[in-house]
């Protein structure tokens, strides 16, 4: 049987409970923080966090750094939305369920939509601790969210993909790192299913097929979002180096922990691009 796609009425449903707990909010931007990025949101300005489990439909995250929770509030004067922690396929959540908290996001009315992750590095000069502006992605998981039943009043059948990350709000980005000092560089994002990490063989076979950072999320939302008309720039923390590119095994804890190191460049990244980041 062909899975459907998340049902429209449900969208509704969980974007008016959201109303109905912060009323006169009206968000403009979303932004999902990734794993050990999600402290960001301590920066926010008259909060109001939603737990994923007060919401109706709303799947729930298992993953050690991922608080599960939406906080709406303010940065820089710029009123935000943010999903504090976001689930996986490899969770055993289905492609409509991984993709629902992004939907609601956009059936809020966001105009805009930031994505951040925890990468590992592939090309030689991405290390540890640094951020890297996602260009373009690659799908390598074997699934993708749009498959299944198409609702037309969410989007389109065959979305244009050619341009997933949006130009402009990719250069405001790499303006706002200049301007507040961030080294940001660029590349491709690959992704694969997990919850393993990359063998050596398949991250050689990555480089040659040109990515430059793989992890395990982001792809999905961003197909969602772009499928309902909502622009998106990526945002990756380089918290590790792949597999044959290091010499030390890879963890979770390891990952977390050089993302949550990292955090003072990407919360002055983000604080000083959020207030562009609608325009």
């Amino acid at each position: 049987m062909i899975p459907s796609m998340p049902i429209y009425e449900d969208l509704a449903e969980a974007a008016a409970a959201i109303r109905e707990r912060v009323k006169g909010f009206d968000p403009r931007v979303g932004l999902i923080l990734g794993s050990g990025l999600g402290s960001f949101a301590d920066h926010f300005d008259y909060t109001s966090a939603i737990p994923y489990g007060d919401l109706p439909h709303f799947p729930r995250s298992s993953v050690a750094g991922h608080a599960g929770q939406l906080v709406l509030g303010r940065v820089a004067g710029q009123s935000v939305v943010a999903m504090q922690g976001r689930v996986h396929f490899y969770e055993g959540f289905s492609p409509a369920e991984v993709v629902f908290p992004v939907r609601v996001l956009c059936a809020l009315g966001i105009r805009s939509l930031v994505v951040t992750n925890a990468a590992g590095g592939i090309r030689g000069d991405l290390l540890a601790g640094d951020l890297m502006a996602i260009s373009d992605h690659i799908n390598l998981s074997g699934w993708n969210p749009l498959v299944g039943s198409n609702d037309e009043r969410l989007g389109p059948r065959f979305p244009d993909m050619s341009a997933a990350y949006d130009e402009t709000l990719t250069a405001k980005l790499h303006q706002s790192a200049a301007a507040c000092g961030v080294n940001l560089k660029k590349g491709v994002y690959a992704i694969l299913s997990g919850p393993s990490y990359e063998t050596p063989a398949e991250i050689r076979a990555l480089r040659v097929l040109g990515a430059d950072a793989v992890g395990m999320s982001t792809v999905p939302e961003v197909l969602a979002a772009r499928h309902m008309g909502v622009r998106v720039v990526g945002l990756s923390c380089i918290t590790n180096l792949a597999a044959g590119v290091g010499n030390r095994p890879l963890t979770h804890e390891d990952v977390a922990g050089t993302a949550a190191r990292a955090s003072g460049a990407f919360s002055l990244l983000l604080k000083h691009f959020l207030p562009f980041s609608a325009q």
